[in-house]
């Protein structure tokens, strides 16, 4: 069964760490205190609808998604992100090889999911 919990804002500016670790994120403001984690999910951008792995950053206050196979970039539009399946729960990681290979491991099963 789905999540289906979407969330609506205006692309921001971040950090550029997903950039550096190989996996560039769009970010919008997340101001729902009970969304945390890793997420399939959906994001339509005007017309169009990408499939992307969201990483909901409380700490930061930002829900960022990955969008797969895409590289345009989205700053200042208004985009929705629809959230469908958990991948796993939030955890920290000890360096950035550590976080790069779990990252990958969350996209490669995003595509997965996808291709159900």
């Amino acid at each position: 069964m789905g999540i289906n919990m979407l969330f609506t804002g205006r692309v921001q500016k971040g950090t550029k760490r997903a950039v550096a670790l190989g996996f560039p994120t769009i970010n919008i403001p997340l101001d729902d205190a009970d969304v945390s984690g890793i997420y399939a999910a959906r994001v339509q951008a005007g017309e169009k609808v990408y499939e992307a792995a969201a990483y909901a950053d409380q700490k930061r206050g930002v829900l960022e998604a990955h969008l797969l196979d895409f590289a345009k970039d989205l700053y200042g539009w208004k985009v929705t992100i629809k959230l469908l399946k958990k991948i796993r729960e939030d955890k920290k990681f000890s360096d950035d090889a550590g976080l790069r290979i779990a990252i990958a491991d969350d996209v490669a099963k995003v595509r997965e999911y996808f291709k159900n």
